[in-house]
C-alpha cells in the first residue's frame, strides 16, 4: 500500500507541474492567514529557505497588491513596479518577468498563485486564464483544511479559525446555533471540460431548468398574493439577462465545465460587488449572484433551500443576501437568527425577520466565505457581534445571556393584558409599527393597542410593476380583515432617499434625504398619490380609516394633500361607494420648519404623529446612517426634547391625539422621558412593546414629569442629558 502524500510534498508537486506547464521558472503559492498576512506556503524556482519564513501584508508589494485587489497581475518588467517590493531571502532579484493571479472562492481572496521568468516577455490570455483555473483548485484545497496541519502556531490560515466580527444590528435578541448556508455552497470539483459542446448543452440546459423553477414558483402561488409574489416576478427578470448569460457561455467555450464557468462568473461578479457603492448596482450583482446559486443547484440536482425535515433545530441562517420569501421558505421554529452579508434595517428580508423575532446581523463582509455548514456560530442583534466557532467561554457567556433574555421576555409576556399605567394612573397607549401582513399577528402576541405606523410602502418596494389598484385594494382589506377590533393608521408613500421603486427611474441628487421624496413626489405626481388614496378609501368602506401623510414641509402642502383626499371622496359618492364610516387624516412631524406652523397645523389635521428618526437627523444636519456622524448627537439632549415638548404642548392645547412613531419610542429610558414631556401615544416595533410597558409601569409619572421639566429648562447647551436620566431611572427603580 502506497504511503499517504502530506500536504506539503503535494503542493510542492503541484507548483512543479504549474511552472512546467507554463513555461515558467518560478511557480509560488502564498495563503492569507487570519492575521491577514499573506505566507508563502509553497515554490519552485524560488529558495526553498523562504517556504513560511516570507510573508506581507495584503496590499505590500505585487503579491500584496492582487490579494487586496481581487484581481490578475501580469508584467513584462516586474521590478519596475511602483508596488514591487524586494524580498532578498526569495532570490527573485533574478526574475523579471511576473503573472499572479488571486485564489478565490466565493469572491473572496484566500491567497496568491504565482509565476515568473527571468525573461521579459507578455503572458497571454490563455495562460492568465489557465492560472486563474488552477487557482480555483488551489481554493478548495485552502478551504477544505488539507493545509492545516502546516500552519505554524498562531498563523492559523484564515478559513477555520474562531473568528469575531462586528457588524451592524438589524434586529434584536440573542441566537446560538450553527450554521445553515442558504443556497448552501456547491463545490465545484470538475474543472476543465472534456467536450466543450456538452458542456454548452448542460448550461443552456439547466438554464432552462432554471426559469421553469422561477415560473413554476410563481404560477403555483404557494407563498400567496402580495409582497413574496411580487418578489419573485422581479427575480423572474433577472433570468433572462442576456449580458450575465453571454459570459456565462464564454466562459464554457474557453474550456470549462458548465459548473466551473458558472463559478468563474459568479467569483467575478462577487469580487465587483465588494468594490461596489452605488446601491442600485450593488442590487443588481447580489440579484445575478443568487441566479449563479441557483444554476449551480441545477447543475449539481441539490436543493437550493434546506427542507423543514432535513433543518437541523437551533439553525442560524448565513447568506450574502436574500429576499424575504426565501426567508419564510425555512421552518420558522428551528431558525435562531439570521446574519447577512448585505441589507440594511429597511431592507426587506430585515423586517420580515423581525416579524418573526429572530435576531439579525447585517454587513459581515465575506462571512459566507469563512464559515462552513453546521460550524457553531453565535450572533447578538443588539449589539451587532458575530462569534464563529467561539471558544467555550464567550459560548457560556452567551448561552447566560440568552437564558436571561428568555426569562425577561417571560415577563413581559405576563405584562401583555394589561393597560400601560404608570404608578400614579397615567394611561399611555402603546402601538405597533408594521409594513407587511406577517407583521399583524403580533398585534395579539403583545397586547398592542393599535397599528400607529402601517407603511405601505413596502408592497411597492417589492413589486416588479406599479401595483394595480386592485392589488392595493386585497392588501389594504386583508389589513383590515387581520386585525378588525383595532385602528389602524396607513401612511402613503413614503419613497425617494433610500427608498426607491425598481420600475422608476432613479433621480440623481446631489442630497436625496433632502430632495424628491414622500409627499413631494406624491403631490407632483397627483394620480399616484389619488391611486394609493382611492384604494385605501375602498378597503375602508364601513371601517375607521387613518391615513397619515409623511414628509410635510409646510401647511399648504398638507392642504394639498388633503384636497386629493376630498376628491376621492367626491369620486367614491359619484360611483356610489360605501365611504370609511370614520376617517381621520394626520400628519407626520418630521420636518423641522412644522415646529412654527404647529397652530396652523393643528387647526386643519386631526392627529400629529412625530417621526422621531427624521426630526432628529434633520434637526442635528447629521445622516443617521453615516457612521462619522449618527453617533455625534443624541436625541436625549435639551434641544431635541425641548422640540418634542412643544409639539407635545401645541397638540394638548389643540385637543389633537398625538403619537410618535420612530425608533425613540421603542427604548425604556427615551420611552418614559416622552410620556414625561406630554405623549400618550407611542408606537414600535413588536419587541419593543414589552420593555417599555415595564417601564411605564414603574415610573412614576409626577415625579418623572418634573425631573424631565427641570432638567431641559435648566441645562445649557445640547450635550447629552442620558446619563441623568439613566441615573434617574434606576433610582426610581424603572427598568431600562
Amino acid at each position: 500500500m502506497a504511503e499517504p502524500v502530506s500536504p506539503q510534498v503535494r503542493l510542492d508537486k503541484i507548483v512543479i507541474h504549474i511552472a512546467a506547464n507554463m513555461v515558467a521558472e518560478v511557480c509560488s503559492v502564498y495563503v492569507l492567514r487570519a492575521d491577514g498576512r499573506l505566507e508563502l506556503y509553497a515554490t519552485e524556482g524560488l529558495n526553498r529557505e523562504a517556504v513560511h519564513l516570507t510573508t506581507m501584508r495584503s496590499g505590500e508589494g505585487l503579491v500584496g497588491l492582487i490579494a487586496a485587489t481581487a484581481e490578475p497581475l501580469a508584467l513584462s518588467d516586474a521590478q519596475h513596479h511602483p508596488a514591487f517590493s524586494y524580498r532578498p531571502e526569495t532570490g527573485e532579484e533574478i526574475y523579471t518577468s511576473f503573472l499572479g493571479v488571486p485564489i478565490l472562492r466565493g469572491g473572496n481572496t484566500l491567497g496568491v498563485l504565482v509565476v515568473q521568468n527571468k525573461a521579459r516577455r507578455t503572458y497571454s490570455e490563455e495562460e492568465m486564464e489557465a492560472l486563474q483555473t488552477t487557482a480555483m483548485l488551489l481554493a478548495e484545497m485552502i478551504a477544505s483544511g488539507e493545509l492545516q496541519s502546516l500552519v505554524l502556531p498562531g498563523n492559523d490560515i484564515a478559513v477555520r479559525q474562531p473568528i469575531d466580527l462586528k457588524g451592524t444590528p438589524i434586529a434584536d435578541g440573542v441566537g446560538l446555533g450553527h450554521v445553515v448556508l442558504h443556497e448552501s455552497r456547491v463545490i465545484v470539483t470538475q474543472i476543465v471540460a472534456e467536450d466543450v459542446n456538452y458542456e454548452i448543452e448542460r448550461l443552456d440546459t439547466a438554464i432552462r431548468a432554471m426559469r421553469d423553477s422561477i415560473d413554476l414558483l410563481i404560477e403555483r402561488g404557494d407563498m400567496g398574493q402580495g409582497e413574496h409574489r411580487e418578489v419573485l416576478e422581479t427575480f423572474r427578470l433577472f433570468a433572462h439577462d442576456r449580458g450575465w448569460l453571454r459570459r456565462l457561455r464564454e466562459a464554457v467555450s474557453s474550456g470549462l465545465t458548465a459548473e466551473a464557468a458558472v463559478e468563474r462568473v459568479q467569483n467575478d461578479a462577487r469580487a465587483r460587488l465588494h468594490r461596489q457603492t452605488d446601491p442600485f448596482m450593488r442590487e443588481r450583482w447580489h440579484d445575478l449572484d443568487e441566479l449563479a446559486n441557483r444554476l449551480l443547484h441545477q447543475l449539481t440536482g441539490r436543493s437550493l433551500v434546506t427542507s423543514h425535515e432535513d433543518l437541523p433545530d437551533n439553525s442560524i441562517i448565513v447568506a450574502r443576501a436574500m429576499g424575504p420569501a426565501a426567508l419564510l421558505e425555512y421552518d420558522r421554529t428551528k431558525l435562531r437568527g439570521l446574519v447577512l452579508e448585505d441589507g440594511g434595517a429597511s431592507s426587506h428580508v430585515a423586517i420580515v425577520a423581525r416579524a418573526i423575532g429572530i435576531p439579525v446581523v447585517s454587513d459581515i463582509a465575506n462571512i459566507i466565505d469563512f464559515v462552513e455548514q453546521g460550524d457553531a456560530i453565535i450572533i447578538d442583534g443588539g449589539t451587532g457581534d458575530v462569534h464563529v466557532r467561539p471558544s467555550t467561554d464567550v459560548e457560556n457567556s452567551y448561552a447566560e445571556k440568552a437564558r436571561l433574555r428568555a426569562s425577561r421576555q417571560a415577563q413581559y409576556h405576563k405584562l401583555r393584558d394589561l393597560p400601560a399605567t404608570t404608578k400614579d394612573g397615567v394611561t399611555i397607549e402603546l402601538q405597533m409599527n408594521a409594513g407587511l401582513i406577517i407583521d399583524l399577528q403580533h398585534v395579539a402576541e403583545t397586547g398592542a393597542a393599535s397599528i400607529g405606523l402601517f407603511r405601505t410602502e413596502i408592497q411597492f418596494m417589492v413589486a416588479s410593476q406599479f401595483p394595480r389598484m386592485n392589488e392595493q385594494i386585497v392588501l389594504y382589506r386583508s389589513v383590515f380583515d387581520a386585525i378588525p377590533d383595532k385602528p389602524i393608521t396607513f401612511r402613503t408613500l413614503d419613497i425617494g432617499s433610500d427608498k426607491v421603486l425598481p420600475y422608476m427611474d432613479k433621480v440623481e441628487e446631489e442630497n436625496p434625504a433632502l430632495g424628491w421624496r414622500a409627499i413631494r413626489l406624491g403631490l407632483d405626481r397627483p394620480g399616484l398619490l389619488r391611486s394609493q388614496l382611492r384604494a385605501m378609501l375602498r378597503a375602508g368602506a364601513g371601517r375607521q380609516l387613518r391615513i397619515m401623510f409623511p414628509m410635510i414641509a409646510t401647511v399648504e402642502e398638507f392642504i394639498a394633500a388633503k384636497r386629493l383626499v376630498d376628491r376621492e371622496i367626491a369620486h367614491l359618492t359619484r360611483h356610489k361607494y360605501e365611504p370609511p364610516s370614520d376617517l381621520k387624516i394626520g400628519v407626520m412631524v418630521e420636518v423641522p420648519s412644522l415646529l412654527w406652523q404647529l397652530d396652523e397645523i393643528c387647526a386643519r389635521a386631526d392627529f400629529l404623529s412625530v417621526g422621531s428618526n427624521d426630526l432628529v437627523q434633520y434637526m442635528f444636519a447629521a445622516d443617521r446612517d453615516n457612521p462619522r456622524v449618527a453617533k455625534r448627537f443624541d436625541n436625549l439632549s435639551a434641544p431635541i426634547l425641548r422640540a418634542l415638548k412643544s409639539i407635545a404642548d401645541k397638540a394638548a392645547e389643540a385637543k389633537k391625539p398625538l403619537t410618535l412613531c420612530g425608533e425613540m419610542g421603542g427604548r425604556p429610558l427615551e420611552a418614559i422621558v416622552l410620556v414625561a414631556l406630554g405623549y400618550r401615544g407611542l408606537s414600535m416595533s413588536p419587541a419593543s412593546i414589552g420593555p417599555v410597558k415595564a417601564a411605564i409601569l414603574a415610573m412614576d409619572f409626577a415625579k418623572t414629569q418634573a425631573y424631565v421639566i427641570d432638567l431641559i429648562t435648566r441645562i445649557d447647551g445640547g450635550h447629552s442629558l442620558r446619563g441623568d436620566l439613566t441615573a434617574f431611572a434606576k433610582t426610581h427603580g424603572i427598568p431600562i
